[in-house]
């Protein structure tokens, strides 16, 4: 698969969901209040976290995140130490901070469901999926990582 396409497919999905649907929901009244300031490094911290998972999967998975060019190895390095799925917690960052920007119940509201449905994708098929494909070295993997908190190392 050509480079291009490779790019290509691993912004569909994050732009389409973290950008192109919410934009529906900011509020067209220009009222924007000093919040704003505190929104813009929640944002940048998840668009950072997204950028290096998609790097990540490039160069040490040998894939994207679209399901057509998946990673062809699993993906342990880098934040994927800390937590299973930075990705995810990047997404939500970015969502988040867009509700914070605009004081927008409905960007929060969107933000939470959109972590429900990536919660409930991880758990019913992601997590047996990946199970299925990396055999022990995913379980091995899951018994040391945990899915979204960090845990603390003694």
């Amino acid at each position: 698969m050509s480079l291009f396409l490779r790019v290509l497919l691993s912004l569909v999905l994050p732009v389409l969901t973290l950008l192109w649907i919410p934009s529906m929901l900011w509020p067209r009244d220009g009222a924007i209040g000093p919040a704003r300031f505190a929104a813009i490094p929640v944002i940048a911290v998840g668009v950072a976290i997204l950028a290096s998972c998609i790097v990540g999967f490039a160069v040490k998975g040998k894939g994207t995140l679209a399901p057509v060019d998946p990673p062809r190895k699993l993906v342990t390095a880098g934040l994927y130490r800390f937590v299973r799925n930075p990705m995810y917690v990047g997404g939500l960052l970015v969502l988040l901070g867009q509700a914070i920007y605009f004081q927008s119940t409905a960007l929060l509201l969107y933000a939470l469901g959109w972590w429900l449905a990536v919660h409930l994708f991880i758990v019913l098929y992601e997590e047996p999926h990946l199970k299925s494909i990396f055999g022990s070295d995913y379980d091995e993997y899951r018994r040391t990582v945990s899915r979204w908190i960090p845990r603390l190392r003694t």
